[in-house]
């Protein structure tokens, strides 16, 4: 069994900001291999936010960017269930990040339950159209509309997003990771986008 060493713990730490004791284990259960750490923790947080997907979230803040050119600026809703967590530094940190991916990426919606039907329906012509252009015969064009549906939804769906960050990850990765270090519902909300020049959505 590989020796876990503080040093090794703390640099886990600082990578995922999860507890000591949570970080210990978790180098423990994956043989000091730091990278099946992260891993880890990031499953353990998925299984934790699952489990606190129903309770209410009634504290948080409203996360907010501006680019430094002052022609971009960015808001959203950060939900947490107390205040306590609402206002400790990871929690504030993921506010930021989150309206900095917004400003970056522009996201179109949350998930990819919220993407309007007829866009959907619009996107799905014009890939099977492009399948169909490209010679595919159509139950391998249907295949084809599948994948670049879920590529379309990376492109527009807030937590589908990869983190402009760290692309390895996505927004969703970000949020069961936060919960499961918080270890409380968090969720996010509304948000909004504004560009000078641009109409609004």
């Amino acid at each position: 069994m590989a020796d876990i060493t503080a040093s090794s713990v703390k640099a886990l730490r600082d990578k995922t900001g999860a507890g000591m004791m949570d970080c210990k284990k978790a180098l423990t259960e994956c043989s000091g291999d730091e990278e099946k750490a992260v891993a880890w923790l990031r499953e353990k947080g998925l299984s934790k936010a699952q489990k606190r997907a129903g309770r209410a979230t009634s504290e948080g803040v409203i996360g907010s960017y501006i680019h430094s050119n002052g022609k971009l600026g960015v808001m959203v809703e950060i939900k947490c269930e107390t205040d306590f967590v609402a206002r400790s530094e990871r929690f504030l940190e993921f506010a930021k990040n989150v309206a900095m991916q917004i400003a970056a990426a522009n996201p179109v919606c949350l998930s990819s339950e919220e993407v309007p039907a007829d866009l959907l329906a619009k996107e799905k012509e014009i890939f099977k159209h492009q399948a169909m252009e490209e010679g595919k015969p159509e139950a391998i064009a249907e295949k084809i509309v599948e994948g670049r549906v879920k590529k379309f939804y990376k492109e527009i769906c807030l937590l589908e997003q990869p983190f402009i960050k760290d692309d390895k990850v996505s927004i969703k990765d970000l949020l069961n990771e936060l919960v499961g270090v918080l270890g409380e519902n968090v969720q996010i909300g509304r948000f909004t986008r504004m560009a000078l020049g641009e109409d609004a959505a």
